[in-house]
């Protein structure tokens, strides 16, 4: 089953999403998700470039040799240009498998290990009252696990906190937006929020909160540990993840579950992480970790030291990632939770998707393949628009952790 030709579809029905298209001389083809929220065209030429061309003519089904040929074939290797577009081939492959087998992706990953994808929810406020009634909401739409993130008084931008009445994107036309972050008011903020929350609503769901990689190792330890009282299911990117060490400290002090690594983009960020036990779950998305092929090794080794999946699953990511990651979801044992943000209704204009929420979870149909397709003419529609995600500054100048 011989690949004959393989493109880049580029469009923007609400934001930018990139899709690789691939056909084979079976007439079987496949899609896979190439999105780099704010670098989506670097990724585009990355495929064009260097990786299609040596797609044609090559068999479809070797999808294990087809992943190394482009991630050891490249010298220069890993990051999340090159790890992105290795990504969506691997996407679109496992979707041409499953389509020519007559079976959805979980079967071809083990099967299912449940029937159904606990996702959590997104909940925000431009004051603390405002984010309390947010998770409150979120209950009452039946959630069982609920991220809740809120502006902090004194600081200009806080993470997570959406402009106006429209859904939370931090990519905005244009060159990158400069905003202003102190970490100091937020560290005494936050415990504030968290008991307002679980005063109100109790402990019979999950609690989950994203600090955005903005703390040193010192001051996530101290904010790890104030959160103890609050029973997190996690606290998600404490410090940035370069500095793998840094977690070390906060192991340490706290026994706060940690999820990290949504910009990660290889099994290489997580061994130290995963091997010493400094984490409790990994968040790096197949749209940017090297795809199911990659992920699969990922989790395998997480299993071996209890470390439980969670994927990035924001609408910067393309329907397709978010269908993939509920077929991987279904199959692995070590499942923790699953990230959900609803795309804006454009979206379905465009991708026709096979899954649904109901009542704090997600499940995905039995369609051969990942299951969801793409409207091409549709596509045409919506035209890329040049965004940027957001850069951060203290209140001195200094640039810092967005």
């Amino acid at each position: 089953m011989k690949i004959v030709s393989a493109k880049v579809i580029v469009c923007s029905p609400g934001r930018n999403f990139v899709t690789l298209k691939l056909e084979t001389d079976a007439g079987v083809y496949g899609l896979g998700d190439a999105t780099l929220n704010g670098r989506e065209k670097a990724v585009v030429a990355y495929l064009e470039e260097h990786c299609l061309p040596a797609l044609i003519g090559r068999d479809a089904r070797n999808i294990e040799d087809i992943w190394h040929y482009f991630y050891r074939g490249a010298y220069w290797r890993r990051g999340p240009v090159t790890m992105t577009a290795i990504s969506a081939i691997d996407m679109a492959l496992w979707d041409i498998k499953g389509k020519a087998l007559g079976t959805p992706l979980y079967n071809l990953l083990g099967g299912k290990s449940r029937e159904r994808v606990m996702v959590y929810a997104h909940a925000t406020g431009k004051e603390l009252g405002d984010a309390v009634d947010a998770v409150g909401k979120a209950r009452d739409e039946g959630f069982v696990a609920i991220r809740v993130q809120s502006s902090v008084p004194g600081v200009a931008s806080s993470y997570g906190v959406p402009k106006g009445d429209r859904a939370y994107e931090p990519a905005q036309k244009g060159v990158a937006e400069e905003q202003v972050w102190e970490t100091a008011p937020y560290l005494r903020y936050l415990p504030k929020l968290m008991d307002r929350v679980r005063s109100t609503y109790g402990f019979d769901f999950h609690l989950l909160h994203d600090v955005h990689h903005r703390c040193t190792p010192s001051q996530a330890a101290r904010l790890a540990k104030a959160m103890e009282p609050f029973d997190l299911f996690w606290l998600e990117d404490p410090v940035a993840g370069e500095l793998q060490e840094g977690l070390r400290m906060i192991r340490k002090h706290s026994t706060t579950p940690i999820a990290i690594g949504e910009v990660f983009n290889s099994i290489y960020d997580y061994t130290t992480l995963i091997t010493e036990q400094l984490i409790d779950y990994v968040r790096m998305p197949i749209v940017h970790g090297g795809g199911i092929t990659h992920l699969q090794k990922v989790a395998a080794l997480a299993a071996v030291y209890h470390v439980q999946m969670g994927f990035h699953g924001a609408t910067d990511l393309s329907p397709i990632n978010f269908a993939a990651s509920l077929h991987f979801d279904l199959a692995v044992n070590n499942f923790g939770v699953q990230e959900y943000m609803p795309h804006v209704d454009p979206a379905f204009d465009v991708f026709k998707v096979n899954y649904k929420f109901e009542r704090g979870y997600c499940t995905i149909d039995d369609k051969p393949g990942i299951g969801v397709e793409i409207d091409e003419e549709k596509a045409k529609k919506y035209p890329y628009v040049a965004a940027s995600l957001p850069v951060a500054r203290r209140t001195d100048g200094t640039m810092f952790h967005w």
